[in-house]
């Protein structure tokens, strides 16, 4: 077990969604601008920002004082994302970085082949079309890959281990993300080896996440898919699964440091520090294109024992053992 510190969140300039910054110079340079495309939230990714910022820091770049960051957040509205690119790109901005959100990174991609860009994805970026190859990118972006399709089979074996019980287990996933189909045949391959049944949930709104659990079985448990506006919403999908008695399984700490039953994944915060890093490279001079791409390695259980003795459910000892995080 251990503590966590919060770190309050430096700065007003992440929450405003679209600064439009004047000609911004340093001495007798003009001072580089990252453009920051999101399809989610300032507000559900303050601690992520941290960690983008103190990568940036580690790198030599301090916003405001010789980099200046321009925020870009569509709040949900996926649709915005290919004008909030190109209004980017028009603004020569010096880099832009998409992090946790790969309709933004395939946007800025579909926006720019010369502005670097700097990503990080779910899936695999040679099979999104961002990259030639991991070893060398090729064109104009690099970044950092959590393969979230690869470790949904892992959630989903930890989930059944968990409640080896249920003969069935549901699934939500956003449609409209370019994840959910991967990720998808992934779990339906696994779920097939360990004979379970399948219950597929879609949601894309805030309705159709409430619709989502009412159509949720007693028993079933659940497993939420990686998904920016899921991550948006994780204090809502907590809630509402403490209200309707399911145990969940999400992808990362901060859905089970709300209420959530349990989590697996990446630590999402320290992607975002070594993104910010990334950056700062391509800012001193670095092609984005001869940048090896990264794999996400470090991969963390968290359970929330309140939520179990809510859900009136006792997770197994062998699991509690092997977990980096309880919560009690």
């Amino acid at each position: 077990m251990r503590r966590r510190e919060f770190i309050a969140l430096l700065g007003s300039a992440a929450g405003a969604s679209a600064l439009a910054w004047p000609c911004v110079t340093l001495g007798e340079e003009r001072m580089p601008v990252i453009g920051f495309l999101h399809s989610a939230s300032a507000a559900s990714n303050t601690k992520r920002l941290e960690g983008f910022r103190r990568g940036l820091s580690a790198g030599g770049f301090v916003d405001g004082r010789n980099v200046a960051v321009e925020y870009r957040w569509a709040d949900g509205h996926n649709e915005r994302l290919p004008e909030m690119a190109a209004d980017l790109v028009r603004r020569k901005v010096t880099v832009i970085v998409t992090l946790s959100s790969t309709v933004a990174a395939l946007a800025a991609h579909a926006a720019t082949k010369t502005v670097p860009i700097v990503f990080l994805v779910a899936e695999d970026p040679v099979k999104l079309g961002l990259a030639e190859s991991f070893n060398r990118p090729g064109g104009n972006a690099t970044g950092l890959s959590t393969l979230n399709s690869d470790i949904a089979a892992k959630r989903l074996g930890l989930l059944h281990d968990t409640l080896p019980q249920a003969g069935t287990i549901a699934v939500l996933v956003n449609p409209a993300n370019p994840n959910a189909k991967p990720v998808l045949a992934v779990v339906d391959r696994t779920a097939r080896e360990l004979r379970l049944q399948l219950l597929m949930l879609n949601a894309s709104n805030d309705r159709e996440i409430e619709a989502a659990f009412l159509a949720m079985k007693p028993g079933v448990p659940l497993l939420v898919s990686t998904d920016p506006f899921f991550f948006s919403r994780h204090r809502q999908l907590a809630a509402l699964g403490l209200r309707h008695a399911v145990p969940v399984m999400y992808d990362n700490r901060e859905f089970a440091e709300a209420g959530g039953l349990m989590s697996y994944g990446t630590d999402i915060p320290s992607g975002w520090e070594q993104s910010g890093q990334t950056v700062a490279r391509v800012l001193k001079g670095g092609k984005a294109g001869e940048l090896p791409l990264v794999q996400a390695a470090k991969f963390e259980t968290i359970f929330n024992l309140k939520t179990a003795k809510a859900l009136n459910l006792e997770i197994p000892s062998k699991l509690l053992f092997t977990a980096d995080e309880v919560i009690e």
